[in-house]
């Protein structure tokens, strides 16, 4: 007995790719519209049994619509009228984007804000965003600051239970329902990280991150037996991205509510995915010690944004699985054919990308045959009109010469929420300026060595954190199972110098700090690298800060560590 599929047809995938109206505000009525499968489960929910064993759970896209309108009747009740921006404090999964699709409809402003996020932080963000209520899973500590600061209250602090419960039968939408949406109109608040300072608040527009994706209906891989993992975290444009991608295609994919390992290889062996899609920190778990065998079988595609993975990572993730012949573009398969050979081993499409790009701009291809090419993050992909690497005064840097990353695509932010001089502070010469260094090779191919903010100023010029992690990760993997690079401050005349702050394989947790660096600095001599000054190793979590969505805080480690060499 066959099973109905809930892929849309090419056909109508095709007709989605022209559709003027189409936006993140609207995308998913738009699949309904378009999608004759529009009852058929596509989007996973997973929880444990009391026995142990993992449970999916399935919803339509009629299923999601029926409890988006229940979500924006409350919301309307409550008086969230259109262009208010209102904030989501909820777990991961499938939650926060009935969130965002009840605000959508209503024409408000969802701020998807990480759970993880710490309390005072939150707070302030939540503050300068304005929100004119908060909807949270425990509101409690919530509530306590705001009594603390009366004029910052909004006008509900709710929790989400309380929406899940509501009574919606006589509750009433506006007339006007669901909201259209001009093309610049704001449809999110999608705040950073954190890894170099308070959050920023980065607005997402209907049709801007729409733009680039269109591609996607007919390339993005979507055969009837295709399942995703998605890993993001779906507070954030990345998770936002790819759920807006499987959405429109009706492609089965299980929401993750948890990126640990203990918590996804389970749902691995019980949902197949073909397609796991994830930031760099559940890569990290999967690629270290036994690898993920029985649920990465079907996996032909691993999709990375955000960070640029590592190599010494992702080396091991391609061994699994299988992938079709004939690979025609980057992060995209062909068709697959009954009859076209499987090839062992998978592909890694590591995306250069971020909320303020809107989507990954770039993609390097990684499988079990690709040579080694340390820190290439590829070519840009077709949205980009233009990138390039740039001086300070926007001129552009020839080919070899390291400098700012800059790009120019309709896919970009229109800027950061009620900060008009931060926006401005990245806008150089027309070009949007990614926070990243970077240089291009003579093939066009553009190499990421670093973040503006995490270059290492030593007495001899600057030293580039990424290259070395990568040496770290990939040449000491029997010893490093990841690291961050830091520059600290060294004593007068040296400027800063370098130091890697490790977490070490099971095998090696005996191993010195001193035969680290040992290990490392003759790896490092061996690519042409600086040596590190130091080496820390973190043997619990508290020693390795992580943000909100999985990344290394190094502000944190550098004020950690900033008179490791003074001793003041």
């Amino acid at each position: 007995m066959s099973v109905r599929s809930s892929v849309a047809p090419l056909a109508a995938r095709q007709q989605l790719m022209t559709e003027p109206s189409l936006g993140a505000g609207n995308f998913l009525d738009h699949a309904i519209a378009v999608n004759p499968n529009r009852a058929v489960p596509f989007a996973f929910s997973h929880y444990t049994d009391h026995r142990g064993g993992v449970v999916l759970r399935g919803h339509s896209l009629l299923d999601l619509a029926l409890l988006r309108d229940h979500y924006a009747k409350w919301y309307w009740a409550n008086g969230v009228r259109p262009g208010e921006p209102v904030g989501v404090v909820v777990g991961e999964g499938l939650e926060p984007l009935l969130h965002f699709f009840a605000l959508t409809a209503l024409g408000a402003v969802p701020a998807l804000v990480n759970d993880a996020m710490r309390h005072d932080v939150m707070v302030r963000y939540l503050n300068h965003v304005g929100v004119v209520g908060v909807v949270a899973d425990d509101p409690t500590r919530l509530a306590s600051a705001y009594r603390d600061t009366p004029q910052h209250r909004p006008r509900f602090i709710a929790m989400a239970a309380e929406i899940r419960a509501f009574e919606a039968g006589s509750a009433q939408l506006p007339e006007a329902y669901p909201y259209r949406h001009a093309a610049d109109d704001v449809v999110a608040l999608i705040h950073s990280s954190g890894t170099t300072g308070t959050p920023k608040s980065t607005m997402l527009a209907h049709r801007q991150f729409w733009d680039g994706k269109q591609p996607r209906m007919e390339r993005f891989p979507a055969e009837p037996y295709d399942r995703l993992m998605s890993l993001m975290p779906h507070t954030h444009a990345g998770g936002l991205s790819y759920f807006l991608t499987a959405t429109l295609l009706g492609l089965p994919t299980v929401v993750m509510s948890d990126w640990r390992r203990a918590v996804v290889e389970p749902v691995m062996e019980a949902f197949r995915p073909t397609m796991v899609a994830s930031f760099p920190r559940t890569f990290v778990e999967l690629a270290t010690g036994e690898l993920p065998v029985a649920g990465a079988a079907r996996v032909h595609s691993w999709f990375n944004t955000g960070d640029s993975a590592h190599y010494g990572h992702i080396r091991r993730l391609v061994q699994l699985g299988e992938r079709p012949a004939g690979l025609i573009e980057p992060w995209l398969l062909p068709q697959q054919k009954a009859e076209r050979p499987a090839l062992p081993g998978s592909q890694f499409i590591d995306g250069l990308g971020s909320s303020e790009m809107g989507m990954a701009l770039f993609g390097q291809v990684t499988t079990p045959e690709s040579a080694r090419d340390d820190r290439c993050v590829g070519k840009p992909l077709d949205v980009v009109l233009k990138a390039a690497v740039l001086d300070e005064d926007g001129n552009e840097l020839p080919d070899g010469a390291v400098g700012l990353l800059g790009v120019v695509t309709p896919s970009r932010t229109p800027g950061y929420w009620n900060d008009p001089k931060l926006t401005g502070s990245f806008e150089l010469a027309g070009y949007w300026l990614t926070g990243d260094l970077a240089r291009r090779d003579a093939e066009g191919r553009f190499y990421h060595l670093d973040r503006t903010v995490d270059v290492i100023d030593t007495a001899s010029g600057p030293v580039h954190s990424l290259p070395i992690e990568e040496v770290l990760l990939a040449d000491c993997a029997d010893l490093v199972q990841d690291c961050s690079v830091i520059g600290v401050p060294g004593t007068a005349g040296d400027g800063q110098l370098p130091l890697a702050v490790v977490r070490l394989q099971a095998d090696a947790a005996g191993s010195s700090a001193e035969e680290i660096q040992q290990a490392a600095n003759k790896a490092l001599a061996d690519a042409g690298l600086a040596a590190l000054a130091a080496v820390s190793i973190a043997r619990t979590p508290e020693d390795y800060p992580l943000g909100p969505t999985g990344k290394v805080l190094k502000r944190e480690l550098r004020t950690r560590f900033a008179t490791l060499f003074t001793g003041q």
